[in-house]
């Protein structure tokens, strides 16, 4: 069967309502669709169809090492896709979505999706754009990525998508430039697998701003918000803290330096941020964004950052040591 590309009007209300069907009916065949979101332009497609999933990659011209992250309708849907949910990520979530804030979590080792790899995370969003939201009351869970080819500045309008992406999507939805107002910045991306959580991609939402909920969250370097630092720092006089790496109680350091410099080497190596390069990372798992944004694959905006192994152990946490230089290097 031959599929031919329709683009739609959203900003019709009678146009959208058209648009909303078809763009359901192309998900159901496995097949791409573009859509606005709060930050920018999305490809999308079934997040459980891997067919779909490798359409969406082959359309963008990326492999797997980059998956997509998960656009959600609400907050609720996180349980279904999701295990392990700190309590901190509950509160992140429940403060900041709707909204530019993507969370990486263990995904529920009973979903039987491929989304790349991933490694047994998930990176999930609820977009604060209302034509997104009433598409995934009617799909459920889509993996999006920016609308743009891989290397290219990510799409402010479904036009400027098409400009990239042609007959490789079924269906446009054009509802105007995006972001509506301010600086094309993709959603900040929390990796809330780590202990402490760390932001891995800088974005929309500032460092200040997310510390509010979450204080002991560690920046894109893995450092702490110099006021609890600064506390915890031993007082003239005592004996030196001991250094974590040799510390029993260094285990919890240990994921954060080990799987924190993946995350930031794949963050760089990616370019890490459609959003903070004026593309966007409309939500999936392209490499976080924070205040300092790492280098972020620029038409990545919320496509996770390469997974870290959720299987393996923990090594001791390497603090400045061959972690950190690792990161700083790639």
């Amino acid at each position: 069967m031959n599929h031919v590309t329709s683009r739609f009007d959203a900003r019709d209300s009678q146009e959208l309502e058209t648009g909303l069907e078809a763009a359901r009916a192309a998900l159901a065949e496995n097949r791409c669709i573009v859509m606005p979101t709060d930050t920018v332009y999305g490809i999308a497609a079934d997040a459980f169809s891997a067919q779909a999933v490798a359409t969406l990659l082959a359309a963008k011209g990326r492999g797997r090492s980059m998956p997509p992250p998960v656009l959600i309708p609400q907050a609720a849907t996180l349980d279904g896709l999701a295990a392990d949910v700190p309590d901190f990520a509950r509160e992140l979530a429940a403060r900041f979505w709707p909204g530019a804030l993507t969370l990486i979590l263990h995904a529920q080792p009973s979903l039987t999706w491929d989304l790349g790899e991933t490694r047994g995370t998930v990176a999930l969003r609820v977009p604060d754009d209302q034509i997104a939201r009433d598409l995934l009351k009617l799909t459920g869970p889509l993996a999006v990525s920016s609308a743009n080819r891989t290397g290219q500045p990510a799409a402010d309008t479904a036009e400027a998508a098409f400009d990239q992406l042609g007959e490789t999507v079924e269906v446009y939805l054009e509802a105007g430039p995006r972001p509506v107002s301010g600086d094309a910045l993709g959603s900040t991306i929390i990796d809330c697998t780590l202990t402490p959580p760390r932001v891995v991609r800088a974005g929309a939402l500032s460092l200040e701003l997310l510390r509010v909920v979450v204080p002991e969250l560690l920046d894109a370097d893995g450092q702490p918000d110099p006021a609890i630092a600064a506390a915890d720092a031993p007082e003239a006089g005592t004996a030196e803290a001991p250094n974590a790496a040799e510390s029993a109680d260094g285990d919890a350091d240990a994921s954060t330096a080990t799987d924190a410099s993946t995350h930031q080497a794949a963050a760089e190596s990616s370019g890490v941020s459609e959003e903070t390069a004026g593309s966007e990372a409309p939500d999936g798992h392209d490499a976080g964004r924070a205040d300092a944004a790492p280098a972020v694959d620029p038409d990545v905006p919320d496509d996770h950052p390469a997974p870290r192994d959720a299987t393996a152990k923990p090594a001791p946490h390497q603090g400045e040591g061959a972690a950190g230089e690792s990161a700083r290097a790639s």
